[in-house]
């Protein structure tokens, strides 16, 4: 297995030091580089082609929302995991409205950390089903008419099949347990969720989360 490439983004150098030390320690994990804000992101990304960047949120001179746009935006861009010390606020919602594939809290257990590494580069969401649910909550509490009524046209388009896969994957479900939950496999779930995505405009499972509250696809669950 290769080596997965790690951008640490953070403008405490403890911080970073912190997550080098955690990340090195894993024989299939490394940390390529360090940006300190920002807006060092772009260039740090380029020069080094990571497959994942840990992006704090709250920085001096660009934040960690606008720099995930603007990573996200770039050919074949890395995956984005938002770093917080604080629960679901409107700054990770913009985050993952931007690309990001999850947020983890700062403090994390090492396990989670390293695991949330692991998991998006294959595919899945840096969401356990607790942060799911956070998030979900307060997207029903803040997501505006406009947005909704986007979500909802977009949702129209969905098979039932569709409609089934994306409910599951916006509790927080793994493809491994969707496709236990619906009774087909798990590459049957990705072609599904595949689909779905493009539908809803959106390059991953978090996205695919966010649009299904907007839409009303969990209300009553």
């Amino acid at each position: 297995m290769a080596t997965i490439r790690v951008l640490l983004v953070d403008d405490d150098p403890l911080v970073r030091a912190g997550l080098r030390f955690l990340l090195d320690s894993a024989d299939d994990i490394t940390a390529v580089a360090e940006a300190g804000d920002g807006d060092e992101v772009v260039a740090a990304v380029r020069a080094h082609t990571p497959d994942v960047v840990l992006m704090d949120l709250r920085m001096p001179r660009l934040s960690g929302v606008d720099a995930t746009r603007l990573v996200r935006a770039l050919p074949d861009p890395p995956h984005v995991v938002a770093l917080t010390t604080w629960d679901v606020d409107d700054a990770v919602v913009r985050t993952l409205d931007a690309g990001a594939s999850g947020f983890l809290l700062k403090t994390a257990a090492p396990t989670e950390i390293i695991g949330a590494v692991r998991a998006v580069v294959n595919g899945d969401a840096v969401l356990s089903p607790r942060s799911t649910r956070q998030l979900l909550d307060h997207l029903g509490r803040s997501t505006d008419a406009s947005a909704r009524r986007s979500a909802e046209e977009a949702a129209a388009t969905l098979t039932d099949r569709e409609r089934d896969v994306v409910i599951a994957v916006a509790e927080g479900l793994s493809n491994a347990e969707v496709g236990a939950r619906l009774y087909i496999s798990e590459a049957t779930v990705k072609v599904h969720l595949s689909s779905a995505q493009d539908k809803f405009g959106v390059r991953n499972r978090v996205g695919v989360a966010v649009l299904a509250e907007r839409a009303g696809l969990l209300r009553g669950r």
